[in-house]
């Protein structure tokens, strides 16, 4: 508080003093001298008041808290500030075109900067929002089985107040410490690591002593656990390099004016590819799949069992059209294909393309499996393709002759 004041006292002195202006200070002086006081410092009365010279301006050294924009930055910004103006949701003319056209190339841009895929890429309104994002929001969607998070002592304040309101919402938070270095101890991250821990949270680098954490390592005790890794790399993005396959971090916060950008605008990197779904996804899937074949006979599963995401599920039921299966079963949600095709009668050209018999194709059906799909559905689901199944192959002359042990491929159709 003394230095300020002391700077004060002295800036007031050189502004007020007659007597030429001053020349701005060699290279390495603590002070600078500025063109001019900003507006609001000249008093409102310019008529009576003395003309306000330049003042002095302490060298900027204090680039963590935040950077100067880069006139190259600057440089491409101008022309959507000024004539590119659309809003890049309005889809029916070109302003609005180009403004898309600029958001997807600074995506592409953020995105090539961490080695993440654009489509992970969300701005917002800087670091600060993202954490938030990030915290809070993994929290809470896990809330109902996963009430514990880690994070560190020595994290960024906004991150800490996330925490902290987690813990009013009935959230159990570990707060590592760290060592001497400022460095976290592996080993106790691991061991603080519970089976209802949802996410672990650790800055990059810290903003207060550029500490680097080791960011892969981290990652790769999250992954193995199954726990979400965060990491707050606004003191890292675009100084040194990232990469969030390799260090396996599944959301990463990044701020604008941290690196010579504008303030108020910043992103969060969200990893696409889901970790705790799958394991249940499975599950019901191979419910429903077991569960049909063994109550109907010539039931064809296409495409590889193995290599093969089990929430897409396509079945054959020989000797039923699969149009009329959709049909009997109207209360549920299937289809025969891609929706892109649903308006088509043709089979499916990707059944066909991997050798699918053409009457096989016309009888397939494409079950889908989500996020929300509970073990009931499933079974409502099975139950009453099995019903429908069976009263539409009673009805098929086809399935008679199959009965009597008729080769149907031997049969040499004709056409009247």
């Amino acid at each position: 508080m003394l230095l300020r004041a002391a700077w004060r006292r002295a800036a007031v002195a050189v502004t007020a003093a007659p007597g030429p202006k001053p020349a701005a200070p060699t290279r390495g002086l603590r002070l600078r001298v500025g063109d001019r006081a900003p507006q609001s410092a000249v008093p409102a009365d310019t008529a009576a008041a003395p003309e306000v010279g330049p003042v002095l301006r302490p060298l900027y050294m204090d680039v963590q808290a935040t950077t100067p924009l880069d006139p190259r930055v600057l440089d491409a910004m101008l022309p959507y500030l000024i004539n590119y103006y659309g809003n890049p949701h309005s889809r029916t003319h070109a302003y609005g075109w180009e403004s898309e056209a600029a958001m997807e190339r600074a995506r592409q841009q953020v995105a090539s900067l961490i080695g993440a895929d654009p489509r992970e890429i969300i701005f917002t309104s800087g670091a600060t929002e993202s954490n938030n994002i990030a915290i809070k929001g993994v929290a809470r969607f896990y809330r109902s089985r996963k009430k514990h998070l880690i994070t560190t002592q020595t994290e960024h304040k906004c991150v800490l107040d996330s925490c902290r309101s987690l813990e009013a919402e009935g959230f159990q938070v570990t707060y590592l410490p760290v060592q001497k270095s400022g460095i976290i101890d592996l080993k106790e991250l691991e061991a603080a690591i519970q089976p209802d821990t949802s996410l672990v949270s650790v800055m990059t680098v810290n903003n207060e002593i550029g500490v680097k954490q080791p960011i892969a390592e981290i990652g790769r005790i999250c992954s193995s656990r199954k726990v979400y890794f965060h990491t707050d790399a606004a003191q890292a993005v675009g100084k040194i390099p990232l990469d969030v396959n390799d260090m396996k971090i599944d959301l990463m916060s990044i701020s604008g004016h941290k690196i010579y950008g504008p303030k108020g605008v910043g992103a969060i990197y969200i990893r696409r590819r889901p970790r705790y779904d799958h394991k249940r996804i499975s599950k019901l899937s191979e419910r429903l799949i077991q569960n049909i074949m063994k109550s109907l006979p010539d039931v064809v599963m296409n495409g590889d069992p193995k290599h093969h995401y089990p929430g897409c599920i396509n079945l054959s039921f020989a000797y039923v059209e699969g149009e009329s299966l959709l049909m009997a079963l109207k209360d549920v949600a299937l289809s025969s294909g891609s929706a892109c095709t649903s308006a088509s009668l043709e089979p499916s050209y990707v059944l066909r393309a991997i050798g699918t018999d053409e009457d096989l194709a016309h009888s397939s059906i494409r079950f889908g499996i989500g996020r929300f799909t509970t073990e009931e559905e499933v079974d409502y689901t099975v139950e009453k393709c099995i019903q429908h199944v069976k009263r539409l192959r009673e009805m098929s002359p086809l399935w008679e002759m199959v009965q009597d042990g008729i080769d149907l491929k031997s049969i040499k159709w004709t056409q009247h």
